[in-house]
């Protein structure tokens, strides 16, 4: 039985058999190898039996598999005498240190498509699948957004067998575990559930794998984000991140280590933590790569800095219109010069500035990014405020906003600050005092509800209440002989 969806052919319970021309016709039709050039076959003549190869050009090493049909012509079938089955004939004369045979042909072409070489031999009823895989990649460079002043300097990549060994180097325990798991109707994607087998908690483990198992959606090509959706379920309004995204392997490492899990997905350079809460964005790689004092004042900075980015502008916008209680040694936050938008308009005005300064950057040729968005901002903020349109406080707020977004590395947590930062806004122009108040609980109460990929509390260790857990998130202790 063949079914279509979109444009890949799924082949659902079909084996192969003894018939070496009924199994040629069967991987030909399910690979659809007359349709796609890159979908490449080769008949040989091993020790007098038809074989016939399937691989994906691009993805095969050359220079490898030249030596191995070279070998394999020069079989006689004295040689091949006494090998009755496709996996004797793997044991005997594939010299790939990964092979592996089987029947199923919905695994033959999961794994032909993956770079995977497929071979069919006459009389053999299963196909050998030999990994002589070479992934288009680039280097392990440093990532952009997730930097460190000392330490590792490398990254993750968008080939899982490479992004395994970089926790693999890091983490030289027998008990490190790398599950894979294959998921997606369509796309088929490799992921890897990686953790420590006696430190990683058996219910949170479960409940990942019952969820990767459950996923419906047939195409994930957008690899970690996709999953990590998928696997969510149901969305709420709720702009909090469900879970965080590393590229350092050094990051994804330590939290395995202290009992975690972490998500690998093919073509992803970002790792998922699957246990996650609003304190562990407190934290960040350059704390630990510093002595503990450092550590710990610079994360007292993020700390406050992360109070500041939500609560900065919505304060200000409430005390100046109420500039009654504003005492004498702040009075320099008044609004001085004359304006044409009012303040609370001025403000969302330039949330939306920034945003698409920050989109023009991204789409500008590198050579000229960095230099235009600063000249825009530069430009767009003097012209501003000359015109009366924004008075130069909300320029240097929104500026002072802007920068403190960048102290941490979770793009999804910038923004869900700014959309809760922009609704106080609105709540403060509404209704004041209590729109702030109503506002504040508000962003609570979504903190505290937001789902999460292992059922945790956002709140956690806060809520349920672990002290020493607590502790370690705020402040950055000395490592302990368990490395924790």
């Amino acid at each position: 039985m063949v079914e279509f969806y979109g444009e890949l052919m799924i082949v659902a319970e079909k084996r192969l058999t003894a018939s070496f021309e009924q199994n040629c016709a069967l991987l030909d039709e399910a690979l659809r190898v007359n349709s796609s050039f890159d979908l490449v076959t080769r008949n040989l003549i091993i020790a007098d039996k038809r074989a016939r190869l399937y691989f994906v050009d691009g993805m095969t090493k050359d220079d490898s598999m030249t030596k191995l049909m070279q070998f394999w012509l020069g079989l006689t079938p004295e040689k091949l005498g006494g090998v009755g089955c496709a996996r004797a004939f793997a044991d005997r004369f594939v010299a790939f240190t990964e092979t592996d045979v089987t029947a199923a042909l919905e695994t033959a072409q999961t794994f032909i498509l993956s770079g995977m070489m497929g071979v069919l031999i006459e009389g053999f009823a299963e196909a050998i699948l030999i990994d002589a895989r070479s992934y288009p990649n680039r280097g392990v460079g440093e990532p952009e957004n997730d930097k460190v002043l000392r330490g590792a300097h490398d990254g993750f990549t968008e080939t899982l067998i490479y992004n395994t060994a970089l926790i693999r180097r890091r983490t030289r325990n027998p008990m490190l575990t790398m599950e894979y798991v294959n998921v997606g109707r369509l796309s088929r994607n490799d992921a890897c559930l990686c953790y420590i087998a006696d430190r990683v908690e058996t219910k949170t483990l479960e409940r990942l794998r019952e969820k990767l198992n459950r996923i419906e959606p047939g195409n994930l090509v957008m690899g970690q984000e996709s999953v990590a959706e998928a696997m969510l379920g149901k969305q709420h309004f709720n702009p909090f991140p469900k879970v965080r995204y590393t590229e350092r392997p050094d990051t994804a490492a330590s939290s395995i280590n202290e009992g975690g899990v972490v998500l690998l997905v093919d073509n992803s350079p970002s790792a998922i933590i699957a246990s996650t809460g609003i304190f562990d964005y407190l934290q960040d790689t350059n704390d630990y790569y510093f002595p503990p004092l450092i550590g710990t004042y610079l994360r007292v900075v993020r700390m406050i800095i992360f109070a500041l980015t939500l609560l900065l502008t919505p304060v200000w916008l409430l005390l100046i219109q109420n500039d009654s209680v504003i005492p004498h040694w702040l009075s320099f936050i008044k609004i001085a010069d004359p304006y044409i938008l009012p303040p609370f308009a001025q403000l969302l005005v330039a949330e939306i500035v920034i945003d698409a300064l920050k989109l023009a950057s991204l789409n500008t040729p590198s050579a000229l990014s960095n230099s235009l968005s600063i000249v825009g901002a530069l430009v767009l903020g003097e012209f501003a405020v000359r015109a009366g349109w924004m008075s130069a406080e909300v320029v240097l707020y929104m500026s002072f906003v802007a920068i403190s977004n960048f102290t941490q590395s979770s793009y999804e947590l910038a923004y869900a600050f700014k959309l809760c930062r922009m609704a106080l806004v609105i709540l403060v122009a509404l209704f004041d005092l209590w729109g702030f108040l109503a506002g504040i609980v508000g962003v609570i109460l979504l903190i505290a509800l937001n789902p999460t990929l292992t059922g945790q509390c956002y709140l956690y260790p806060l809520i349920p209440f672990d002290g020493q857990k607590l502790s370690r998130l705020l402040v950055r202790r000395k490592i302990d002989r368990n490395n924790n």
